[in-house]
């Protein structure tokens, strides 16, 4: 049976709910977040308690087991639903894949609103409320009002860095909220990543992200062609890849997810992983959308975006398996293209 509102209220009477955190969503990003965050707050103390959800119990169950495996003294609890979290913990933290999942999680019937909703007025007020999920920046602004006008604290807290920065506790948060909000979650933001950055009200966080992932899109497909057309002048893609990243060429899609093997040598980028393990391809489509939408709906021109964004769309469609792996295997799209092109020169001649 599953636990209700009413039960876990009594049970957080006895319970020191200010030393409780909350975590929704362990996904590749989520599971790394939420191993740093757990860890590095059960060093600082030990009675802490930590609730996890995921909409895939067993992805909860496998995080609980792992983590007990580092720590066994530590309290990690699963639990059913996102209130569930919320009403055993004073803060909570979502990492979710979009708007949609974010719509439930926080305003569905067994979600975070109605949860904050239920509590008395002190706990809700005490309570803060961290999303780290890149999504649609009005659909962030109004999930952080309704959050807001419970009383509780909310911040819109999206990540730059990766899978790679994530495990490394190296990550940047771009935050949007008030400064009062801000302040009260930098020290749990500090335990995941390197730089906290305030980007300004609820949504900037957003708005900072988005036009990040927009530029590193673009610039990942860049890498790529680059990498392909050196190959063809005859250049080894290590000196290609050296020259670049000490050059105006410089970027983070090439320095550390430069897209062919051997390019990096001492690294060990997606690519000599089968392109396994990094941020999905499917991901950068949909946060290549988001830059579309947005920029449609204030008037800004895109158009490299809008050609990056079908670029990744038709890699997903040609070739499905990429829509799961990291995001610099569009270099594989295009290696493909390139071959089609050169068979069909060798048929015509």
């Amino acid at each position: 049976m599953r636990p209700t509102i009413r039960v876990l209220q009594s049970l957080n009477q006895h319970a020191t709910r200010s030393k409780s955190i909350g975590f929704i969503g362990l996904g590749r990003m989520g599971t790394e977040m939420a191993f740093n965050l757990f860890s590095k707050t059960y060093a600082e103390a030990t009675d802490a308690q930590f609730y996890i959800c995921d909409a895939v119990p067993s992805s909860a169950a496998s995080f609980r087991q792992n983590f007990l495996g580092h720590f066994p003294g530590a309290h990690v609890h699963v639990v059913q639903t996102p209130a569930e979290a919320l009403i055993a913990s004073q803060t909570v933290m979502t990492v979710l894949p979009s708007s949609p999942e974010v719509k439930g999680v926080y305003s569905g019937s067994s979600g975070i609103i109605p949860a904050l909703k239920s509590l008395p007025t002190k706990a809700a007020e005490s309570t803060l409320v961290i999303d780290s999920t890149t999504l649609d920046v009005e659909v962030a602004r109004q999930v952080a009002k309704d959050v807001i006008q419970t009383g509780a604290q909310m911040i819109d807290a999206p990540v730059s860095g990766g899978v790679t920065g994530a495990k490394a506790g190296t990550l940047a948060f771009m935050v949007g909220g008030s400064e009062s909000s801000f302040e009260l979650s930098r020290a749990l933001l500090s335990h995941m990543g390197k730089r906290i950055l305030h980007c300004g009200p609820s949504g900037a966080g957003l708005g900072a992200k988005i036009c990040n992932n927009l530029v590193l899109g673009i610039e990942q497909i860049a890498v790529a062609e680059a990498m392909l057309l050196g190959q063809k002048l005859g250049l080894d893609p290590a000196i290609l890849a050296g020259v670049i990243n000490s050059s105006t060429g410089g970027c983070w899609a090439s320095s550390i997810n430069n897209p062919v093997p051997s390019s990096l040598p001492g690294k060990s980028p997606p690519c000599e992983r089968n392109f396994e393990g990094g941020f999905v391809t499917a991901l950068m489509l949909k946060d290549m959308l988001l830059a579309k939408d947005i920029a449609a709906s204030q008037g800004s021109p895109l158009p490299l975006g809008e050609a990056a964004q079908g670029i990744y769309s038709d890699a997903i469609k040609q070739q499905p398996e990429l829509a799961t792996r990291d995001f610099s295997s569009v270099y594989l799209h295009l290696r493909q293209q390139t071959e089609g092109r050169k068979h069909g020169s060798e048929e015509k001649s």
